[in-house]
């Protein structure tokens, strides 16, 4: 049981650090999107550095008082999921290569 669980716990980490990494590359390459192209490339972006973008909103929320504790859980909770999928990927690739 602990085996399942520590590769769930890094399939997340793993998944949440691709999240990080994915958005902090694209916000130090990229602007704000204008045309169409940089409206989808920055969708295709998004599907990988949602769960950071979005703890990182939540986070910023509840600090500024203008979003409510179970909101954040809510917030956190589908991160932490969205990184466990992303995760699983990379270790799935990883494991590939």
């Amino acid at each position: 049981m602990l085996h399942q669980l520590l590769i769930v716990m890094f399939a997340m980490t793993a998944g949440f650090t691709a999240s990080g990494i994915t958005a902090n590359l694209y916000r130090l390459v990229a602007d704000k999107p204008r045309t169409g192209a940089g409206k989808t490339a920055y969708i295709a972006v998004m599907v990988i550095a949602g769960p950071s973008v979005l703890f990182e909103n939540a986070a910023k929320k509840v600090r500024q008082k203008s979003c409510s504790k179970v909101a954040f859980g809510l917030a956190a909770a589908v991160a932490g999921y969205w990184s466990f999928a992303i995760g699983l990927f990379v270790l799935n690739l990883t494991l590939a290569l």
